[in-house]
């Protein structure tokens, strides 16, 4: 049986089209997407939920995946050090291929069996982490066996696919399956799955650092100040949670470098007056 990820596009002779309508016709198979992710909400949550027990008992998320879903899962686990001003090694993604592979396609890289387990041990990964595996089409060697390998050494896991009872969701504790059907262009899943895989890990790693308490109120309060722009963000929340004047908030902020800490101890000092 074909793969839904890999069904022919219900569109034909797209080099004919104008480009107005190459463009509404991919946007109108976009917005099918979160409706898709929507039926997949009571999985995700179950999933979350594992996570976050996990890692309050100092256990780790990995992501492993190929091509465009491996770059995914990179991107989502780059992006919780800054935001939520977690260590480097609280969320990891791994590619097949290796980091190179981050820009430029590995050949068969994706096909190893054994890759994905050597790179999960280099950083010693044990039962107390959780591993999921982003595959649109579910049955990308380098995650299946991936998963596999992790679920014989007793890891929990999970996935993130695009097709209905895929290989990979074999090998998941917690599977994923979001079905967006054929992609406009036949195969092309960096389309519609891969923003349904976005969208999903959005959730996840959101849900995630908020149950982890990286969240206050809706405010981003232990991000990097690593830039004017987050500085500024940052001012404006002290500025609006302690009702002080921009200048004492940027002067606060700046002392304790972190929005947390500089709103405890604003906090410490009113009480002891």
């Amino acid at each position: 049986m074909q793969a839904i990820t890999e069904q022919a596009s219900p569109y034909r002779h797209l080099e004919k089209m104008s480009v107005e309508t190459i463009l509404a016709n991919i946007n109108a198979e976009d917005t099918t997407v979160p409706a898709a992710v929507g039926k997949a909400i009571p999985a995700i949550a179950a999933l979350v939920r594992a996570i976050v027990e996990k890692m309050k008992e100092g256990g780790r998320l990995f992501y492993i995946g190929a091509g465009t879903s491996g770059r995914l899962g990179i991107l989502d686990a780059s992006e919780c050090p800054p935001t939520y001003g977690v260590p480097d090694d609280w969320v990891i993604g791994l590619i097949a291929g290796g980091d190179q592979a981050i820009r430029k396609a590995v050949e068969f890289a994706e096909d190893s069996t054994t890759q994905a387990w050597g790179d999960l041990q280099q950083h010693f990964v044990n039962k107390h982490d959780i591993v999921i595996g982003i595959a649109a089409s579910g049955t990308t060697p380098y995650v299946v066996h991936g998963l596999k390998a992790c679920r014989d050494h007793g890891i929990l896991t999970a996935c993130i696919t695009c097709n209905p009872e895929a290989p990979v969701s074999e090998h998941a504790d917690f599977p994923i399956e979001v079905v967006v059907g054929p992609e406009f262009v036949t195969g092309s899943t960096r389309m519609k799955a891969g923003t349904a895989q976005k969208l999903v890990l959005n959730m996840i790693s959101t849900s995630v650092m908020i149950g982890m308490g990286r969240v206050l109120d809706n405010k981003m309060v232990d991000m990097q100040l690593s830039n004017r722009k987050l500085v500024d963000r940052g001012t404006k929340i002290l500025k609006n949670a302690l009702d002080i004047s921009y200048e004492d908030a940027h002067a606060l902020l700046m002392r304790h470098g972190n929005v947390r800490k500089a709103m405890e101890a604003a906090k410490k000092e009113k009480h002891s007056l």
